[in-house]
């Protein structure tokens, strides 16, 4: 099955109306959810990203797809068919940008693993980011634990090289994704501990190190039908708004991040920016012969 979606829209994140009704946060899957989520596809979505690097704008392309599987929790990899070991089904976001930097290019993944089931496994079991540029290139792994998560970390750059280390259990920005498409209840509202993106974190060569942060849930005054998560950092310069669309699957239509970039007299806070544009559902992963480029033109068609 395909389906594609043309989506030009992408409000204002400043008319927003504290009017959302508050539902449970428990969690079971229901019909429709299950149509659309073990329905044997992906959810791919092409975005058009305004990204801020080096004090500049920069264009590019993001890719976040969207998939469930079943993953082992021992082992915290893909159950490829190992019958005697626990596994859980989880949804999948890989969140795949690439943009130019004058002469070079950047190239950044992350997968993010979070269980559908949230009333056994409530957190999620691991998050991996990598980044390449001309420069050098980056990997950073979260693994879900008995306490919180444990990480390691490998960099091309001095201050950061080989890291290790861990955290109590608390929500991940990296997860935000996963749980609105889940379930948007589920996420907690007010201040909290939060861990910052992954893919922030490598670019601004920041630690490892959760934040004190405040979640809010709005609908948007011009379109009930949508919604803004925002959040707002307390200690540092970064927030983030996700707009939404709150009837089920609720896709993610875009985003914006608010931090600083460039250096020295030209550091200054910008803004880094992805509207949707195209959305496929298809099985991907078996459109891999020359007769599958027609698909690719067409997901990526400016």
């Amino acid at each position: 099955m395909k389906e594609i979606v043309l989506t030009a829209l992408f409000c204002s994140l400043i008319t927003c109306s504290n009017t959302e009704e508050k539902q449970p946060s428990s969690f079971e899957p229901q019909e429709a959810f299950s149509k659309y989520w073990y329905s044997g596809v992906a959810e791919l979505n092409r975005y058009k990203l305004s990204q801020a690097r080096y004090g500049e704008q920069r264009e590019g392309d993001v890719v976040l797809i969207f998939v469930t599987e079943d993953f082992l929790l021992k082992k915290q990899v893909k159950d490829e068919d190992a019958k005697n070991e626990l596994s859980t089904s989880v949804l999948k976001t890989n969140y795949i940008k690439k943009f130019t930097t004058g002469i070079y290019d950047y190239s950044l993944m992350s997968s993010v693993f979070t269980p559908i089931n949230s009333k056994e496994y409530p957190s999620t079991i691991k998050v991996t980011t990598s980044s390449q540029e001309w420069c050098g290139h980056t990997y950073l792994q979260l693994n879900k634990n008995n306490t919180g998560y444990q990480f390691s970390g490998h960099s091309y750059f001095m201050n950061e090289g080989d890291e290790a280390g861990k955290f109590s259990n608390i929500l991940l920005e990296d997860e935000l994704f996963n749980r609105i498409r889940i379930n948007y209840h589920s996420i907690p509202i007010g201040e909290l501990e939060l861990l910052p993106s992954t893919q922030w974190l490598r670019l601004s060569h920041n630690k490892v190190v959760p934040q004190k942060a405040s979640i809010s849930l709005s609908e948007l005054k011009k379109s009930a039908q949508h919604l803004v998560l925002k959040v707002s950092y307390l200690h540092i310069e970064r927030e983030l708004s996700i707009t939404f669309e709150k009837a089920f699957p609720h896709k993610i239509l875009g985003w914006e991040e608010s931090y600083p970039s460039g250096y020295g007299n030209n550091k200054k806070t910008m803004q880094t920016s992805a509207i949707l544009d195209t959305t496929i559902l298809s099985p991907y992963w078996n459109k891999n012969t020359n007769s599958d480029l027609e698909l690719r033109e067409l997901f990526f068609s400016k």
